[in-house]
């Protein structure tokens, strides 16, 4: 049998697809009225047409010309996501409305503390009433219902509110308090509103589970019934055959159904760089594409009808779990690659990946923007283009000769190499037969044969893949994922067991549970293998390395090296080396290179990150030391793992160019200030911790464990001392030095400080309330710039401070709509009274001031 040819051969897809994306950024960043762009596409494809046959590399530029220009026209004629233009904002003012809707999404179950359940759901709005009117209206929702325990005056047992789980399709009516989803407004921060958006969600909703009235009739599509019906069914089917613990793995890894997944887990997965797996992506639809392909090729069945019963089952596999673009992007991809090997277009794969990338980028030409779509695209664009000519130069001629050992004949189109590979094989099968009979010592040397070298396959794909997708993962999530090769050596090769076993029990579980706990049992043992795995890996230390946005010279090289490296990936061997050599030294400038914050040296600066409810302040010193003012977090009583030092804190000091701090500083042990330090001190290691308080608490016991730990000083600051460090003057004006003198109130136990630079200061006050204020006017520490205490609470900057600090701008750290009302009227009209410029963290977002011994200029810090 001949041997087959290799991959490669033109790809003007491709090529095609990267002059698109190209022309979807030059149309995004420098606008140009859309009839200059279409000009410009009849102009190129015109002199194409005319260059065709005269000259066919000047026609193929002007091609690429004529898709750079339609991809600019592309994104600018793209009509923006229209979720938030319904009319219902204008109920979205925290005012009760009255609501009826029908759901859009099952609704599932959310423990909030031991006394608390929540069901998230989405709806669809047909009717909103509110002031005596009602008004139709079309409309995404996020809805939370929530019963809570509540003990009864009479008896001692609690009683609760029944909360049913509300389904695809049940219309609903119930009373609820509307919200617009709010970004948290620091650079670098997370779009949460332009992703609820991508899902059709333009509000959230609170509501009372015992004030739903469910309502008759069914409004929603039957196909989306059906297929919640069958995700639903399998997820029961699921905790059936296997312990929770693991069928929340197998929920997530075969269904896609996370409603389970505990926060510790999602974490360990990330730090091992197997997060992959843990969530229904290309690979799934890669393994059950492969073991149906294989199967049923088992059984001689044409090529045409396993193609397409393959295709079918991964387009049903893409349907139930309904995991969006990621899941459907594979399955395009595996259509276009069966479709070409039907074709005898196996060399082409990478114009099919340019084909399914060009597609995918005119139905939206935003996808190019996401996350989801480069780490799926460039991830294809890695295997094929760099792995797959390595690998058939090296593994894949030998894997082939392990065909046929005992024929001769086959030989004659076997590299020599290869021949004498076979030929090896046979002797020393030879030499075992005396001890194991005839048949078995050439199989078994086959077996082993083929095991290593589909683990030097997995070795090298992996080794690429990390590598390769160092510079994504740097940029959108700020990890360098060193333990992932290992790790991914093992998971990999376990997922692919576990994901036929798993459906093949699942589906054996509507037939016959006794026969499905065999699958289930071989699933189990590889889940094990599998989360020990990214236990063990991703609770090493050195797993956990964090790393700030990459400078545009690093983004730069990154890219450089990758389009050399897949462009070398088929020359001599030497250049091949080169090209991978490049590769390597961009993931190990991305890993461990020093990073270079972005700072204006000489001055010294104080950003009010915008963290909520909270206070985070980012300090920069005249000689370039960085200290970390609290870090926000959330009242116990909201019972949320969101975590605000790693999602909000942490990826503004990123986005800042800041890969380590120097000190860090706890003002006073409340949620909303101590909640975030845990996350900081893990990506940043500072070198101390600075106290006031060391009064006993759960949150500070746990964070001085960690810093513990981690070898970070704590050092004890107290009212009188004072100290340089980095060019500027602290004094530090509270808490008091004497415990017997100390306030009752915590608030006004807060560490505050008072940094001077030149002519210039500041004061920051934690959250000191008026008798702590009355001692700190006491010292007269006049400043320019006042961190108003308490968010702006009523019992907060008092006349007799805000005479003795004489500031000229104040900022306010405080969360918008937040339920306690604050800032107060009454602080911000004293502010106003005293001719203070005052700027709000719940307006402004994050706010910069720079003092530079002379004057202090604010700064939103959006327009750095």
């Amino acid at each position: 049998m001949p041997a087959r040819h290799r991959s490669g051969g033109r790809q003007p897809l491709l090529w095609a697809a990267f002059a698109f994306s190209g022309g979807i950024v030059a149309g995004l960043y420098a606008w140009r009225p859309p009839l200059w762009w279409l000009v410009a596409v009849a102009a190129f494809s015109a002199f194409t047409s005319f260059f065709l046959r005269r000259r066919p590399w000047l026609a193929a530029l002007l091609g690429l010309g004529a898709m750079f220009v339609a991809g600019a026209l592309a994104i600018e004629l793209r009509p923006p996501n229209d979720a938030f233009g319904s009319g219902t904002l204008q109920f979205a003012d925290g005012q009760a409305v009255t609501i009826t809707a029908h759901v859009t999404n099952d609704g599932t179950l959310r423990q909030a503390g031991s006394r608390e359940t929540r069901q998230v759901l989405d709806v669809n709005t047909e009717e909103i009433s509110a002031g005596g009117q009602t008004l139709a209206i079309q409309s995404g929702l996020r809805v939370s219902f929530y019963t809570k325990q509540v003990a009864n005056d009479d008896q001692d047992a609690a009683s609760a509110a029944p909360l049913r789980l509300f389904r695809y399709g049940e219309r609903l009516r119930f009373p609820a308090k509307l919200s617009p989803p709010r970004n948290f407004r620091n650079p670098g921060a997370f779009d949460y509103r332009a992703y609820l958006a991508d899902h059709g969600i333009a509000a959230l909703g609170s509501a009372k589970a015992i004030d739903v009235e469910l309502l008759p009739g069914f409004s929603g599509s039957r196909w989306e019934l059906w297929r919640t019906r069958i995700h639903r069914s399998i997820i029961e089917r699921i905790h059936s055959l296997w312990p929770l613990r693991q069928a929340a793995l197998v929920d997530a890894m075969v269904i896609g159904e996370d409603a389970f997944i505990g926060r510790d887990t999602r974490t360990d997965f990330q730090r091992s760089g197997t997060y992959h797996i843990l969530v229904v992506s290309g690979m799934n639809v890669s393994i059950l594409a492969f073991v149906i392909f294989w199967v049923l090729r088992r059984f001689h069945i044409s090529n045409v009808v396993v193609s397409v019963v393959t295709v079918l089952m991964a387009v049903a596999y893409a349907f139930v779990t309904d995991v969006g673009p990621p899941i459907w992007r594979a399955t395009l991809m595996l259509t276009l690659y069966l479709g070409a090997r039907l074709l005898y277009r196996e060399r082409s794969m990478l114009n099919a990946i340019g084909a399914a990338a060009l597609g995918l980028l005119i139905a939206d030409p935003r996808v190019l923007f996401g996350a989801s779509f480069q780490l799926t695209f460039l991830s294809v664009l890695l295997i094929a283009a760099v792995a797959v000519p390595i690998l058939e130069r090296t593994t894949q001629p030998f894997s082939r000769g392990l065909r046929y050992l005992d024929s001769a004949s086959y030989e004659v189109s076997l590299a020599p190499r290869v021949t004498q590979f076979r030929l090896d094989l046979r002797m020393i099968a030879g030499r075992l037969q005396r001890f194991l009979g005839k048949a078995i010592p050439l199989r078994l040397l086959a077996g082993l044969a083929r095991t290593l070298l589909a683990g030097t396959e997995i070795l090298v794909v992996s080794a690429l893949m990390q590598v390769g997708l160092a510079l994504p993962m740097a940029y959108y999530f700020h990890r360098a994922t060193v333990v992932g090769l290992p790790a991914n050596i093992v998971v990999v090769p376990l997922t692919g067991i576990l994901m036929p076993t798993a459906v093949l029990a699942v589906a054996l579980g509507y037939v016959s549970p006794a026969l499905a706990k065999v699958p289930a049992l071989i699933a189990g043992l590889a889940l094990d293998g599998i989360s020990g795995t990214v236990r063990g890996l991703g609770g090493l230390r050195v797993a956990d390395a964090r790393v700030p946005t990459p400078d545009f010279a690093v983004i730069l090289f990154g890219m450089v090296a990758l389009a050399i490296a897949m462009l070398l990936a088929r020359r001599h061997r030497l250049l091949v080396a080169s090209g991978l050599a490049l590769l390597v030294c961009g993931a190990f400038w991305i890993a461990v290179g020093p990073s270079h914050p972005h700072l204006r040296p000489g001055v010294l600066e104080l950003t009010a990150i915008d963290v909520g409810q909270g206070d985070a302040i980012l300090l920069v010193l005249p000689q370039g030391q960085t200290l970390l003012v609290d870090a926000g977090g959330l009242p116990h009583w909201m019972h949320s793992d969101f975590d605000v030092g790693e999602n909000v804190v942490s990826p503004y000091l990123w986005w800042r160019g800041i890969g380590r701090l120097d000190a860090v500083v706890v003002t006073h042990a409340h949620a909303d200030h101590i909640g975030g330090m845990a996350a900081v001190l893990t990506n940043f290691r500072p070198k101390e911790l600075w106290l006031g308080v060391d009064t006993p608490s759960t949150d500070l016991d746990r964070l001085l464990r960690e810093a513990n730990a981690r070898g970070v000083s704590v050092v004890s600051r107290k009212a009188g001392d004072t100290f340089q460090l980095g060019g500027t003057q602290f004094r530090i004006l509270a808490p008091a030095p004497d415990p017997d003198s100390r306030a009752w109130r915590p608030n006004d136990d807060s560490m505050v400080m008072k940094i001077t630079y030149g002519g210039t200061s500041a004061l920051l006050e934690g959250d000191a309330e008026g008798e702590a204020e009355r001692r700190i006017a006491a010292e007269q520490p006049q400043a320019d710039l006042l961190k108003v205490a308490h968010h702006g609470s009523a019992g907060s900057t008092i006349p007799e401070l805000l005479s003795a600090v004489r500031p000229r701008f104040a900022v306010i750290s405080v969360g918008a709509r937040n339920t306690f009302g604050h800032p107060r009227k009454q602080v911000l009209a004293r502010l106003a009274e005293s001719g203070v410029a005052t700027y709000r963290t719940d307006l402004d977002g994050a706010v910069t001031f720079f003092l530079d011994g002379t004057s202090v200029t604010p700064l939103w810090a959006a327009l750095r």
